[in-house]
């Protein structure tokens, strides 16, 4: 008689039959679910073993069914990736010996296609026979309703040809059935192509052939850097989902994108700046309707460039061009870039402060940026028009001394002397005494007060004088930090870092620093990091590491000899020579 017992309490149950050796073995048996499937679909194995077990009074509490023998499942790893394990036990009397058997399944996902043979496994002396596997290349098609899939990818682009540095929208869509336990979906890269995301993914329902799936969608900007031929590696997922009757079942799936044919920069193309995007537009902010202003008088003037389909990175700064007559201080630029479902908007935003100096008429010039519409595949420019300001001249004060001074001599002698009055010299004097004492006092005090104050500011003028020396500390230091790591901020500090140490001049760009400096070597490192920042492509060795030693150590040179011939201490005018501040 055979009778089978499951069960948490078998082994206490068992105590009465228990007998025969130690262990023993029989057959092993490996079963697949199926021995034909796609390159992206999992296999399930099963292999099936049994074994004698011996159980009395002194192994009872300290019996693990866990730790018998398995099988060397290891052999099939040259073809399959083991994705999960399970095993299960049992335990019958056959003629009153206890016989365990067990169950061992495994998840196994093909790595290459053709046909693939499970080895004979081992368990221990029990041999397996060889299994062998058909592996058929490319998905499932969709009429195939008999063996629907459980997950597949699809992969989309919004072009099939780019130019280098041209936005690619890619779309990849995740499809599954079931409630997704876990999951893993990979994500584009390419060594040569920037990749952002853009925004956060979509989950939604769609019916594929009567089978309801879920799916998440996500969507990628892709930035080609070289021109050629773009082949993005393979977009997998592996995961596990519980179907309608609880079962647990391993997904995983792979797809291709298409390769992309990626065109250089056209040789019609005007600009210095590759800037291949959708949209791009200019617009300006902060100068006076009216076009009259005084002499002295702060505007603020915001630049702002705003594109689709370029990052802001990408952007080039602003010319920085201006009137000899009017004096700049731009602030640092503002980047930003918001993903959207069609790709990137970005925008920079450079905002200066400008102060007329002198009287008269002058004229902002224009502003061009070629830049390259890749709806129409031609060039397009953006421009910002020439901008006249009328700057008139400081008011003068009101003069409330008479125009003759001969006049007012003679006035004041009459006064003095007017015989008229009937008083003399003498007799006007009786009061001038106690006004003098009092004019003596007042002038004494007033010369107190003077000395205490130039006490004051001599003083308040070295603790000035000492945060200037550490400001100018500071942005040197961060000057040397941005160099050296090759950012877009250096070219800004170095005009702030100049403009700190030499007060008495005006900087408004790098171009005014080097001519002021005149250092051929310092002039080229600086060139050669803007060549690198915002060079056209193929001019630049981006893709090699930039080296800021160079750089940095021109800038301690620079540093060291400007301290050796540095000038006084002297407060630069707040006018600049020849504006006339009162008529």
């Amino acid at each position: 008689m055979v009778s089978r017992l499951t069960g948490p309490f078998i082994l206490i149950l068992l105590l009465v039959t228990m007998a025969g050796p130690a262990m023993a073995t029989n057959d092993l048996t490996v079963e697949p679910d199926r021995t034909r499937l796609y390159e992206g679909e999992v296999l399930t194995l099963s292999v099936k073993g049994s074994t004698k077990i011996d159980i009395n009074l002194g192994n009872l509490f300290d019996f693990d069914l866990s730790s018998l023998p398995k099988p060397d499942i290891e052999k099939v790893e040259d073809d399959f990736e083991i994705l999960a394990r399970n095993q299960q036990y049992s335990i019958r009397t056959v003629n009153n010996e206890m016989v365990g058997e067990i169950t061992w399944t495994y998840q196994l996902a093909p790595k290459k296609t053709g046909e693939l043979t499970i080895p004979p496994l081992s368990f221990r002396d029990s041999r397996s026979t060889p299994v062998t596997i058909e592996v058929i290349s490319g998905t499932p098609p969709d009429q195939e309703t008999e063996a629907q899939r459980d997950s597949f990818i699809e992969l989309a682009a919004d072009k099939d040809e780019v130019y280098v540095q041209e936005q690619l929208v890619l779309t990849i869509k995740l499809f599954f059935t079931g409630n997704l336990i876990r999951g893993e979906l990979s994500e584009p890269e390419h060594p040569n192509a920037i990749v952002e995301s853009l925004g956060k993914q979509n989950e939604y329902t769609r019916y594929r052939d009567g089978v309801r799936y879920r799916v998440v969608e996500r969507r990628y900007a892709l930035f080609p850097q070289r021109e050629g031929q773009l082949s993005l590696q393979p977009i997998r997922f592996e995961g596990q989902a519980r179907n309608e009757q609880g079962q647990l079942k391993f997904l995983r799936d792979s797809a291709n994108l298409f390769d992309i044919t990626v065109k250089g920069v056209p040789a019609e193309f005007s600009g210095d700046t590759w800037l291949p995007a959708r949209t791009l537009e200019l617009t300006q902010s902060g100068l006076p309707r009216n076009q009259n202003l005084t002499a002295g008088q702060n505007l603020t003037r915001s630049l702002t460039m705003r594109t689709e389909g370029l990052p802001a990175e990408s952007l080039p700064p602003f010319p920085e061009q201006t009137p000899d007559s009017i004096r700049a201080y731009p602030e640092k630029p503002e980047r930003t870039t918001t993903p959207g479902t069609e790709g990137l908007t970005s925008t920079l935003t450079q905002t200066t402060a400008l102060v007329p100096v002198q009287p008269g008429k002058l004229t902002l010039p224009e502003i061009r940026i070629p830049w390259w519409d890749t709806e129409s595949d031609s060039e397009k420019v953006a421009v910002i028009p020439p901008h006249t300001l009328v700057v008139e001249g400081i008011p003068g004060q009101i003069d409330s001394v008479p125009s003759n001074p001969e006049d007012a001599s003679e006035t004041d002698t009459r006064t003095n002397n007017d015989p008229v009055s009937g008083e003399t010299d003498g007799e006007s004097g009786a009061g001038f005494w106690p006004l003098a004492t009092l004019a003596a006092l007042v002038g004494w005090l007033i010369t107190l007060a003077a000395w205490w104050y130039s006490r004051r500011r001599t003083s308040a003028g070295k603790v000035v004088a000492s945060q200037g020396d550490n400001r100018e500390k500071v942005l040197f230091r961060d000057l040397c930090e941005a160099a050296q790591a090759g950012s877009p901020k250096t070219t800004d500090l170095l005009v702030r870092w100049m403009s700190q140490r030499h007060p008495e001049r005006t900087f408004q760009s790098v171009t005014d620093v080097n001519r002021f400096l005149d250092d051929t070597e310092l002039a080229a490192e600086i060139e050669q990091l803007q060549q690198r920042l915002f060079g056209t492509p193929g001019e630049s060795a981006t893709s090699e590491p930039w080296q800021g030693e160079r750089l940095v150590a021109a800038l301690i040179r620079v540093r060291g000899t400007a301290s050796e011939s540095a000038p006084g201490d002297q407060l630069p005018p707040l006018y600049p020579q020849g504006l006339n501040t009162s008529r």
